[in-house]
């Protein structure tokens, strides 16, 4: 008699920040994809940007007190915590467990680094809803995601 094998469970990621926008996009798949998610893993994923010091060293004549920085590194910890343990609220009102995962660096790269570490199978990001101009000088995270994303994209632009 064969043994029946359990296939994994597919992963659904969604990438957010502490914008209204990503919120919106988190909600929004939990109303759409709700049946679908619940059958699947869901990742929801924040990236802290790399803390930029430099404004620090040349306010202090380039003596930055450890003890700042320090202060500095655990109160963007204590942010992000914050961040995920009200999207996994959000979540389980919904009746889905969602696992939390907070990578450091640029938000577009270490997105699409962590699709494929973690094999995601889609990934949903929500839209700011930039201008061309604005694009071209700030970026798109959702755009470089699109094209760079080892797995098909959802990017949820929330509606007026």
């Amino acid at each position: 008699m064969a043994e029946k094998v359990c296939p994994e469970r597919k992963k659904v990621m969604v990438a957010i920040d502490e914008s209204d926008c990503s919120h919106y996009a988190l909600k929004w798949t939990l109303d759409n994809l709700g049946g679908s998610i619940s059958a699947s893993q869901l990742v929801v994923f924040t990236a802290m940007p790399q803390p930029d010091f430099s404004y620090i060293y040349a306010s202090t004549y380039g003596a930055a007190l450890p003890d700042l920085i320090q202060s500095l590194q655990e109160n963007q910890k204590k942010v992000t915590a914050a961040l995920l343990e009200k999207a996994k609220r959000i979540c389980a009102d919904q009746g889905i467990i969602a696992e939390t995962v907070a990578e450091i660096g640029d938000p577009k790269e270490v997105i699409c680094e962590a699709v494929k570490k973690l094999h995601i199978r889609l990934l949903i990001l929500g839209s700011h809803s930039r201008g061309a101009l604005q694009r071209a000088f700030v970026g798109s995270v959702s755009n470089y995601c699109v094209h760079n994303a080892k797995c098909p994209v959802l990017v949820v632009k929330k509606t007026a």
